[in-house]
This record gives C-alpha cells, sequence and structure tokens, in this order.
C-alpha cells in the first residue's frame, strides 16, 4: 500500500525518530503535517518545526507545519483542520511527541509528572481522537503511537514508575484503539526501538555522547514505521512491534549501516536482543 498522496498527521517531528518518519515518509511521496512546539531554534536541541517542514518538502513531500501544544484541545482541533484544508483528509497519525523523565517517585517534580502524563497520555488521545473522523474516511488508514510492549516485569516496573506508567499509557490506548475500530478498518500499533536511538533525548538525559555511540540512528525506526503504514489495515493492527522484529520480517537482517560503534544499550522496556546472534 504506497505512501504517495496520502497524509500524515505527526505530533512531534522538529528533531529524532519522528523527523526521520517524516523524510522517510516524504520520500515515498507522503504529505506530512507537524503539530509541534519548537518554533524557534533552542540549544539544547537540534531543529525546529519550520527546519523539519523545509526537510520534508526538500525529500519530496507536501509539508504543513503548525505550531502549537499536543496537550491543547483547540492546537489539536487546529492542526488536524490545517491537514484536512491543506490535503484533503489524514491517512495516518502517527503519536510520536514525548517526554523524558527517569526520576525515581521521590525525587520527580510533578511538574515533570504532569508533562509527561500531559504530552503522553492527554495528548496522544487528544491527536487521534479529533483525527478519527478523518481517518475512518482515509486511504489505508493507521494509527502508530511511538511506545513500547507492555513488559511487566519488575525491573521496569520499580525503575521509574511515572514514566513507565505514561509511556504504557500510550500503548493501551492504541490497543484499545486497534479493537474498538477493527470494524472500522482503521489499524492500530505500537513501535518501539530495540536500542537506544541517537536522539537528543538520549544525549541529554541518558548519557551524553557514550550514550550516543552505544545507540542507533532514528532512520531503523523510520524504516520499521513505513513498512508498518504500508502494510494493509485490516491485515496489521493491535501489535507492539520492536523496529528490528519489523525489518527482520522485511528481509532485513544487516543493521550495521544504522550505526552504533560501542557496544549497543538496549533501550528502556526491552530486556535483551530479539535476533540471533548471527544477524
Amino acid at each position: 500500500m504506497s505512501l504517495t498522496g496520502r497524509t500524515l498527521l505527526m505530533s512531534g517531528g522538529s528533531r529524532g525518530i519522528g523527523l526521520a518518519i517524516a523524510v522517510a515518509a516524504a520520500r515515498r511521496g507522503a504529505n506530512v503535517a507537524l503539530l509541534a512546539k519548537t518554533d524557534t531554534p533552542d540549544p539544547r536541541l537540534s531543529g525546529t518545526i519550520h527546519t523539519a517542514a523545509a526537510e520534508i518538502e526538500a525529500a519530496g513531500g507536501g509539508a504543513l507545519a503548525v505550531v502549537g501544544d499536543v496537550r491543547d484541545e483547540a492546537s489539536v482541533e487546529g492542526a488536524v483542520e490545517k491537514a484536512v484544508e491543506r490535503f484533503g483528509g489524514i491517512d495516518i497519525v502517527v503519536n510520536n511527541a514525548s517526554a523524558l523523565a527517569v526520576d525515581g517517585t521521590d525525587t520527580l517534580p510533578m511538574k515533570r509528572f504532569d508533562l509527561m502524563t500531559g504530552i503522553q497520555l492527554r495528548g496522544t488521545y487528544l491527536l487521534t481522537s479529533k483525527a478519527l473522523p478523518y481517518l475512518r474516511k482515509g486511504t489505508n488508514p493507521h494509527i502508530l503511537s511511538l511506545s513500547p510492549p507492555l513488559n511487566l516485569s519488575p525491573a521496569w516496573l520499580g525503575a521509574h514508575p511515572a514514566y513507565t506508567m505514561a509511556k504504557y499509557g500510550m500503548t493501551l490506548l492504541t490497543l484499545g484503539w486497534a479493537a474498538e475500530y477493527a470494524e472500522h478498518g482503521v489499524a492500530a500499533n505500537c513501535l518501539w526501538p530495540e536500542t537506544y536511538i541517537a536522539t537528543d533525548a538520549v544525549k541529554n538525559i541518558l548519557g551524553g555522547d557514550a550514550a550516543l555511540e552505544r545507540s542507533r540512528s532514528p532512520e531503523i525506526v523510520a524504516d520499521a514505521a513505513l513498512a508498518i503504514l504500508e502494510r494493509p489495515a485490516a491485515e496489521c493492527s493491535g501489535n507492539t512491534f520492536l523496529d528490528v522484529e519489523v525489518l527482520r520480517d522485511t528481509g532485513v537482517t544487516d543493521l550495521a549501516p544504522y550505526g552504533g560503534t560501542g557496544e549497543l544499550e538496549y533501550d528502556i522496556f526491552v530486556d535483551g536482543p530479539t535476533t540471533s546472534p548471527s544477524e
């Protein structure tokens, strides 16, 4: 199912994994509408929503940059309306925006708790619910959330309960939509990286340049995302995928092009390798 002419609405996307997915979709001929907050350059972060839109257009796709907050109902409604007005509809929703804080319960400020639950839970629900009337009329409609499998190991449940709850909440919402809209032909799946990905969040929060050396590039998640979004919605819904699992299903076993110069660090919620040593 080609992405040519289909419209993707994404939360975030100014940088990192979201931008990689947006650019990859644009190379396949998709239109991409971004709802993101980064309007002006920030020395701690790479890129803005405007530089992201320029990259999307340079890759061959149509781009729409909407500055706003995925937690705000008016912002989300405006982004949906502008995407429909510009491109004629919405075929794909990518719930990409997320906040990361891995503090324990006794040290996490409530401001960070509210930010994570606001973006991951409220934002994911808002963006998807407002787009659903158009998804139901879309071409091969998909919801894709960048959220993990539900690993209920005490090690993960106890590591950072607030962040775990916020990310697992995204997954539960997405699996719920897969069931709720199964008869309406709207697919809903989750995607998560097997290893750290070289993003600003990993560098700034999870270990600096040393963490980046143990990370793969965002393109591995982008390639996996496109492989999901190009599957028939009726045949691919209700899954919690790891990027390497998706790529393996498409015949990709050599992951060296995705980088990582040191020993790779498995991502949060991933217990260990999902590929054989020969791969």
